[in-house]
């Protein structure tokens, strides 16, 4: 009931989840959680990224500008954290499934949506997230051997999804 996708390239997993995301809505599927939308802004910067809190209507900034020379963490811990509170009360609602835009630094220490995702997990409800190659190891560890890992492809999500979600579906 844990899938996980690594993706390669910038951004390629944030663009496929949301793309999921976006289908699934349309088909009617009670969702919950997040995508990472990353704006560009100008070639001299990073891009913005904005988390898409998904069944609301809006979207939270979870990047910060530490200013062209910056070699830090870019993270807003505060948006984080504000998207975390609003997915955990969805959680109420039981989706079919919870969607979390990335297993990230974060997670690994214990922080973000760990959380959120033991808690999903706990209730029966299934998990997808992106996983980086930084992260697998501490994400297979947190997963203790649950997680299922799946093609980074929009079909092969799609298959897994309508598998391992039939029947909250039903």
């Amino acid at each position: 009931m844990l899938g996980y996708v690594t993706a390669e390239g910038r951004g390629a997993a944030d663009k496929l989840l949301a793309e999921l995301a976006d289908s699934l809505h349309a088909r009617g599927w009670p969702l919950a959680g997040v995508v990472q939308i990353n704006r560009e802004t100008r070639p001299d910067r990073h891009c913005d990224m904005d988390l898409c809190v998904l069944g609301h209507d809006h979207s939270l900034r979870i990047s910060q500008d530490l200013g062209p020379h910056s070699r830090g963490c870019r993270l807003d811990p505060i948006g984080l954290e504000n998207a975390v509170g609003l997915v955990e009360a969805d959680l109420d609602h039981r989706p079919a499934l919870l969607i979390i835009n990335k297993f990230g630094k974060s997670e690994v220490e214990g922080r973000g949506f760990r959380a959120v995702i033991g808690k999903a997990l706990s209730e029966g409800i299934p998990v997808l997230t992106s996983v980086n190659r930084n992260n697998l190891d501490g994400f297979l560890t947190y997963s203790a051997d649950m997680a299922q890992a799946i093609a980074p492809s929009y079909d092969a999500l799609l298959a897994w999804c309508e598998q391992t979600c039939a029947a909250r579906l039903a």
